[in-house]
């Protein structure tokens, strides 16, 4: 919870699991999300000891459930944005990727919501609606199925340029327009909800990736961050133009206001969180917080390589059927080299998304904006520094997405004229040390192994 100068007053963090399955799934239980929720809300009310002016609320993005439309009680389990299991859906709409890239920014691919949309309704019965993940928890909220703009902008269903839902798309999903939610801006009075105790206004809904980029202030054209958490999310804005990507990017709606919106363009990395974790669960790494300590026992010189592909590939390459790949291993590579190869391969995936997002802005970055649990490695952060040949601005707090939805929930409910970024010093600057020649050589062999990696996939 944040006061009106952007001090935070009450932090509260409720825990879920998720689950994996063999066939590609990732899933959630949706009684342990809205319980998080309605837990983590009260909470904060209750330490924070103030009067509550607004609620604004950030939701995962890409993921879906199916609820019964009379009750608006969840029937299914929640489908994250990394489950794969919606590859055959992308498959038979092939022959329309371009048509729908050209229409929503994005890519064909099970990481965006209508694949996962149209594989959940073959499993739902038809009493059962299904939608984003956000637009449930706002049925939950507010007594109605909405979600904001730059969230319907995630979904392969929203013309990007007019901002309303395409009948065009939804009918090559075969998913009913009607049941998709009511779209609203970013900022706005949505309606009010009494889930947390009082009844309060809700004044912002909104992407979370896109809120971290308010947060951490990339409101200008040319401004870019990246947060590292369980995936590695790239993003730059490109102001009131909505561009095609000719790089393998995704091109969405970054916020929107009654009046205005602005656009971005981003990449993902789908594990770098949850890349390291796997290292711990497989005995690789003792801990998390053992990570710069193992790094720093790594050959720097082994040719131990990752393509971490634990969940397929995203942009620019778009592989989702690409598995997790590791070249170079021998009788001396050690468990600090096989850790030091996914760390420097999260790092080159990103420094590739930037490049592409220069390519397609005809314009080189001045510098990153990075924020997320994996910015507490300095080794990582190096390497990111070396491999993008940029300087990085590590963000004060690890809340940027609480942070940006704070300013959409005061420019919706008409305490500030203007969207404006919380004033947030950097906790730490990084420049880059390894030479660009160094730096492009890593990039280049890194690439190779991928491009072997989607070859194989293919096959």
């Amino acid at each position: 919870m944040l006061d009106e100068s952007g001090d935070v007053l009450a932090l509260v963090e409720v825990p879920i699991t998720t689950l994996a399955t063999p066939d590609g799934g990732v899933e959630l239980d949706p009684a342990d999300v809205w319980s998080s929720i309605v837990t983590a809300g009260q909470r904060a009310l209750a330490e924070s000891g103030v009067t509550v002016g607004a609620v604004g609320i950030a939701n995962q993005g890409e993921a879906v459930v199916a609820w019964d439309r009379h009750t608006g009680e969840a029937t299914s389990r929640i489908i994250s944005w990394q489950d794969r299991r919606s590859i055959g859906v992308v498959e038979r709409l092939r022959d329309y990727q371009v048509e729908l890239q050209q229409r929503t920014g994005l890519a064909l691919d099970p990481y965006f919501t209508a694949p996962k949309l149209r594989w959940l309704r073959d499993r739902t019965p038809a009493s059962s609606v299904v939608t984003g993940i956000d637009a449930w928890i706002n049925r939950q909220l507010l007594g109605e199925s909405v979600t904001d703009v730059a969230t319907a902008s995630r979904s392969l269903l929203l013309d990007l340029d007019t901002r309303v839902w395409s009948e065009q798309n939804a009918a090559l999903f075969g998913l009913d327009v009607d049941d998709l939610p009511r779209l609203v801006s970013s900022a706005e009075h949505v309606g009010t909800t009494s889930a947390f105790g009082p009844t309060l206004p809700v004044t912002a809904l909104v992407v979370d990736q896109q809120a971290a980029l308010i947060g951490e202030g990339c409101l200008t054209a040319g401004d870019a961050k990246c947060t590292y958490g369980t995936g590695a999310f790239f993003l730059v804005g490109t102001g009131g133009r909505a561009v095609r990507s000719a790089a393998g990017l995704s091109s969405s709606v970054a916020w929107t206001t009654p009046s205005d919106a602005a656009y971005c363009l981003d990449g993902q990395v789908y594990t770098a969180g949850s890349a390291i974790r796997w290292l711990e669960e497989v005995g690789l790494l003792d801990s998390a917080s053992a990570l710069d300590h193992q790094l720093a026992e790594a050959n720097p010189r082994s040719p131990t390589l990752c393509v971490p592909a634990f969940a397929g590939l995203g942009a620019p390459h778009w592989s989702p059927e690409s598995l997790a790949r590791f070249e170079g291993i021998s009788l001396a590579t050690s468990r600090a080299d096989i850790t030091r190869a996914v760390v420097e391969a999260i790092a080159a995936q990103v420094a590739v998304i930037a490049r592409s997002a220069s390519h397609d802005m005809a314009q080189p970055l001045t510098r990153l904006k990075v924020d997320g649990g994996l910015t507490q490695s300095t080794a990582l952060l190096q390497m990111q520094a070396d491999f993008l040949q940029l300087p990085l601005d590590v963000f004060g707090s690890p809340h940027a997405t609480a942070f940006g939805v704070h300013a959409l929930a005061r420019l919706g409910a008409g305490e500030d004229q203007a969207l404006r970024a919380p004033a947030i010093a950097p906790s730490a600057h990084v420049e880059p040390r390894l030479s660009a020649h160094e730096a492009a050589d890593r990039i280049a062999t890194w690439e190779a192994a991928v491009a072997r990696t989607v070859e194989e996939a293919g096959q």
